[in-house]
């Protein structure tokens, strides 16, 4: 494969393949050129320079990032993990041209497919998906999108970023299947917040539990307050004891007459970042709801805050997420080659290109990306581990599930290898 850079200013595979495998393959030899002795060779004025004869041999990929602006790290490090695969793989039958889509994803779409582009790789952000979308749509070229926007996905589009539902889902069925029946959840308001709300309560009643309340809050002390006295059903519980009690105006509670039942759930969701659901945890437990009394749940959020793990009011949490094993290990090779730390989503490039390698034997030069071979159920795997992508066109991951500890976080339940059926 061959990599070349194209910004606005510049106009310029076996199934599931395994990782350690494609680390381990070796370039693919030049092609055999013929040598010609007798009598003096023909000049051939317009004859094409070597490298446009490697080009006229390869199918065109296109990898759509911001490279300017405030997401060019995160671009510049898809883009970066994406030549470190190309080189690890070693293959040739793709060309892969990076462009920026800071300055207009529909324009750096346009020009693409005016290059040749048949498969394009991302783009990152939402807003530029529906853009290149339109313009993908035209010339019927497939969109591996690295949104983690499911609405996007159908049609021409693929959403390869990862799903809060299914991280919820895993860590509520291993939670389940170690005896917890009662779940509550506090979602943020705002699309995220709904579409945990609706994996939330999907998945309880898959594992078979029972849910007890799902809250919603905006991140305003006061209302995350009110959202914890509410999701704990403090009033309700106090007057079934036959007590009563007082929130003073510092927002501590006052001392609570008669009994005051338990909490009515075993588990409780926070379907936020780490740092904000630690900000919970004094109103959750004035009512009554303290740590090591309750177990609290994640999202996929969790698993790229570097404190986490330091938090001892998080301790025996638990959440799913792709496996970061192979993340660290590409993380440092990463810096070792560019002498910075990538992003977290740099394993999209890294990913998407094992993906197109593993397609790359069916591809006919020169014809349409062959779409049908995303869908195949033994799927793909990469740096964050197995995936294929359902009938929706969402990728569908094999998630591990893991429990904050004292000072570090474990894995209690490995990501399945690959998919059963």
């Amino acid at each position: 494969m061959r990599i070349l850079k194209r910004t606005a200013a510049n106009r310029q595979a076996p199934r599931l393949l395994a990782f350690a495998l494609a680390l381990g393959l070796a370039a693919c030899a030049a092609p055999e050129r013929r040598v010609v002795t007798a009598p003096p060779p023909i000049a051939v004025p317009d004859a094409p320079p070597p490298t446009a004869l490697v080009e006229a041999q390869q199918n065109r990929v296109a990898l759509l990032v911001p490279l300017t602006g405030s997401n060019a790290p995160v671009g510049q490090s898809i883009a970066n993990a994406a030549n470190m695969a190309l080189l690890d793989v070693g293959d040739k039958r793709v060309n892969l041209r990076v462009y920026d889509t800071t300055p207009g994803a529909a324009g750096a779409a346009k020009r693409a497919l005016a290059d040749g582009a048949r498969l394009f790789l991302g783009p990152l952000l939402a807003g530029d998906v529906r853009a290149v979308q339109a313009v993908a749509a035209t010339a019927g070229v497939p969109v591996l999108s690295f949104s983690n926007d499911s609405s996007l996905a159908g049609g021409d589009v693929y959403v390869l970023g990862f799903q809060p539902g299914q991280s919820i889902a895993r860590t509520i069925a291993y939670a389940k299947g170690r005896g917890i029946d009662r779940f509550a959840a506090l979602v943020p308001a705002g699309v995220y917040g709904q579409r945990a709300q609706t994996a939330f309560v999907r998945a309880v009643d898959a594992a078979g539990g029972r849910s007890t309340a799902v809250v919603s809050y905006t991140r305003d002390p006061a209302k995350m307050a009110a959202a914890a006295r509410s999701v704990t059903n403090y009033d309700a519980r106090i007057k079934a004891g036959g007590g009563t009690a007082a929130i003073r105006p510092d927002g501590s509670v006052a001392a609570v007459s008669g009994t005051l039942a338990p909490v009515p759930f075993q588990a409780l969701l926070i379907a936020d970042s780490g740092s904000t659901a630690a900000q919970f945890l004094p109103a959750l437990a004035k009512f009554g709801a303290a740590p090591g009394t309750i177990v609290l749940l994640g999202t996929e959020l969790w698993n790229n805050e570097p404190g986490l793990a330091r938090a001892a009011a998080l301790r025996g949490a638990l959440f799913s997420s792709v496996s970061d094993e192979r993340f660290r290990r590409l993380a440092e090779r990463y810096r070792a080659k560019f002498g910075n730390s990538p992003s977290r989503l740099a394993s999209f490039g890294y990913d998407s290109i094992l993906l197109v390698n593993n397609i790359a034997g069916n591809w006919p030069l020169g014809a349409p990306f062959p779409r049908g071979q995303l869908t195949t159920r033994d799927g793909f795997a990469g740096i964050d581990g197995a995936f294929r992508f359902t009938p929706g066109n969402i990728a569908e991951r094999s998630l591990e599930v893991q429990q904050i500890g004292n000072g570090a976080i474990t894995t209690v339940a490995p990501a399945a290898r690959g998919f059963a059926n």
